[in-house]
């Protein structure tokens, strides 16, 4: 596997890392694409249209692929850049001037892929995408071998393209019988599948190699610059597993302007699974960096980078998208730490920043913390009368699975402070004036049956002790005021024939 895949954080609780770009103020990532982006765009334009001897479309995708590996990469690069162009123009000279150079385009490309092996490529590593580090330790991946390959086989009269699956890139060649594959991580690669004639250092033949043809059923061709960009799209997701969101977002900006002229694998349906088109690519990796910022805990950052970003970059509401996750977390935040007031603060300073539906959303979650707030801080006589007034003028903005909830919440703390004073008959009438008014609730209900039974005790208790005292006038008389407030309740029947048998004795 060589093309190194990217991810996409969700935007909801997605670390900031240095950066080595340029930034604005106020930290954050350039937006600014590096001039050179532009000018290989237009270069690469202006040379393409078949095979390059010299001096046209492989220089252009040669110093492309050089820049690609070098941009926002640290002090010395582009130094070292400009040293292995020297290289890359020594070697192409060589091969121009190469005696055996075959003239037959197959041949050609076979010769070519062997040349690079033999003087360039000397083991493999998996990240290793950037040109230039190949001239410096000999290390290289699928992207980075592939780019040599194309420049050198341009300079040397071939017609090289690129092809790339979902997790690999590799070169093409066409020829005169049709377009040959260029497995250019194996230095026998050229049209894998077929058997090769293996020679030593000196020419004689010892055996044969076989390089087993790979099948990629799913693959797109794409074009020399597209193939240089693959650079900066391997980069950006070495970056991006190393948390360096920041540093990622010049390189995707680079990226899309280094691709702005270009019409092909981007542009074609059938191809759009492996090459995303550079420009949401770019979005995407902005986004990455946004919720890098949500995961820190840094909302206000985010927020700031939104305010920041999107006037200059049109996300098709991916924008709003963030900057709504960054709301939501910040207010979630506050109410989980009991500061729903802070939490309405912030909700009615930035809330024209929301959409519609996520305002009506974040308004319903402060309320419910607000009304939480108020419900179990309700201790005193006629604040419970207070929470639910407020309650039903905010009805239509509380969430619907809860507002219900909340009400009979309140009626229940309300009759809770009743049973703390032992008023039970003031916990009953709160119960059943509540029912009635809102209506069947099973909380209130069984509140109300436990409080008659804790109230029919509390009476059957003063019966008793009329009744052990032996005053069994004032037992029965004490039963029938029971019995008017709880008419025909069981306990105080049984009571009231007890009272009346020990008055017949």
């Amino acid at each position: 596997m060589n093309l190194i895949k990217r991810s996409v954080l969700p935007c909801f609780f997605l670390l900031l890392a240095s950066l080595l770009g340029a930034r604005n103020n106020q930290g954050f990532p350039s937006l600014e694409a590096d001039p050179r982006a532009r000018e290989f765009a237009d270069r690469a334009a202006a040379s393409s249209g078949g095979p390059q001897a010299a001096g046209g479309l492989w220089r252009t995708l040669a110093e492309a692929a050089l820049w690609a590996s070098s941009v926002n990469a640290g002090a010395g690069a582009e130094q070292k850049a400009a040293a292995c162009m020297d290289r890359i123009n020594a070697a192409a000279s060589e091969l121009a001037s190469a005696p055996d150079l075959p003239a037959d385009a197959r041949a050609r490309g076979e010769y070519v892929l062997t040349f690079i092996h033999r003087r360039f490529l000397k083991s493999y590593s998996e990240y290793q995408t950037r040109l230039d580090e190949i001239f410096v330790s000999g290390r290289y991946n699928c992207v980075s071998s592939a780019v040599l390959y194309l420049v050198l086989g341009l300079s040397a009269g071939l017609d090289v393209g690129g092809v790339m699956t979902r997790d690999h890139a590799f070169a093409t060649v066409n020829t005169p019988s049709g377009p040959v594959d260029a497995e250019t991580t194996n230095p026998y690669g050229f049209d894998p599948g077929n058997k090769k004639e293996f020679q030593d250092a000196f020419g004689k033949a010892t055996g044969f190699a076989y390089v087993p043809a790979r099948n990629y059923r799913d693959r797109a061709v794409i074009n020399g610059l597209e193939l240089v960009s693959l650079i900066l799209s391997n980069r950006i997701s070495v970056l991006e597993r190393a948390n360096r969101f920041a540093e990622a977002v010049p390189l995707a900006i680079n990226r899309a302007v280094l691709l702005s002229r270009d019409t092909g694998a981007a542009g074609h349906t059938e191809r759009a699974a492996f090459f995303e088109d550079p420009y949401s690519d770019m979005i995407t990796r902005m986004m990455n960096y946004g919720a890098s910022l949500l995961k820190a805990g840094r909302e206000k950052e985010t927020l700031a980078w939104v305010d920041y970003a999107s006037p200059r970059y049109d996300g098709g509401g991916r924008w709003q998208e963030l900057n709504d996750a960054a709301l939501n977390n910040q207010l979630v935040r506050l109410i989980r730490n009991r500061k729903a007031g802070e939490a309405r603060a912030v909700l009615n300073a930035e809330g024209a920043r929301l959409s519609r539906e996520k305002y009506a959303e974040l308004d319903g979650t402060v309320l419910e913390a607000e009304a939480a707030e108020r419900i179990n801080g309700l201790k005193n006589p006629g604040e419970a009368e207070t929470i639910l007034a407020w309650l039903a003028e905010t009805w239509n903005r509380l969430p619907e699975k809860k507002r219900e909830e909340m009400r009979s919440t309140t009626v229940l703390k309300e009759a809770e402070r009743f049973g703390r004073l032992r008023d039970w008959s003031a916990a009953i009438v709160w119960l059943n004036a509540s029912l009635e008014k809102y209506g069947p609730d099973k909380r209130v209900e069984n509140a109300l049956r436990t409080f008659r039974q804790n109230r029919v005790g509390e009476l059957h208790n003063e019966f008793a002790s009329f009744y052990n005292k032996k005053d069994f006038a004032g037992a029965r008389a004490a039963v029938l005021r029971a019995l008017e407030e709880f008419p025909g309740e069981r306990q105080l029947s049984q009571d009231l024939n007890m009272a009346e048998r020990a008055l017949q004795q």
